[in-house]
């Protein structure tokens, strides 16, 4: 996969990514061409070398058509999480850090549902987080939406899902700590 500057990407994990240079670093004895790239979210910078782009599963955002794609299955019903929190926990962290941002948003709303539920774990709520995180970061980027008025549309298509779900799963909601 070829970068270009100022180009935007997802990373795995992190979000939305501007693409600031493609740089030469020494490591050892060897030298390594990579991206620069700068993590819209935090401000931080990650090198990633080019030959290790796609490996760690950088990958452009999504375009406007799976843009519609994510709000339909943000506002979907889905299947309730695993009930033992450890599998849970697995699955969840699998997912987040694959860069698939369908699955991310499986995560967001299966947590949401689950927070309705029980007070989150403290990893729990983390990973809430960071799947809204990466929900709305890239929709409001791909979507050239302005961030509040998408984190504010997100949730409220999750709300959504999650009363859909609790309206044909009304007895499905006791879950294992």
């Amino acid at each position: 996969m070829q970068l270009t500057i100022g180009q935007k990407v997802a990373y795995p994990n992190q979000g939305v990514c501007l693409v600031e240079e493609i740089k030469k670093r020494i490591v050892g004895e060897s030298s390594l061409i990579g991206y620069i790239l700068r993590v819209l979210g935090d401000n931080s910078t990650i090198f990633v070398p080019t030959d290790n782009a796609e490996n760690v599963g950088i990958r452009p955002l999504i375009s406007s058509q799976q843009c519609k794609k994510l709000v339909d299955a943000l506002a979907a019903d889905f299947e309730a999480a695993d009930g033992d929190w450890k599998q849970r926990s697995r699955e969840f962290n699998e997912k987040l850090h694959s860069g698939d941002i369908f699955e991310a948003a499986d995560v967001f709303k299966k947590l949401t549902l689950l927070s309705y539920e029980k007070r989150l774990s403290f990893r729990e709520q983390t990973m809430l987080d960071k799947s809204k995180f990466l929900v709305v970061s890239e929709l409001s980027t791909a979507g050239k939406k302005g961030h509040i008025t998408c984190e504010r549309e997100v949730c409220h298509l999750v709300e959504s899902a999650c009363q859909k779900h609790r309206n044909s799963h009304p007895t499905a909601m006791a879950v294992t700590h």
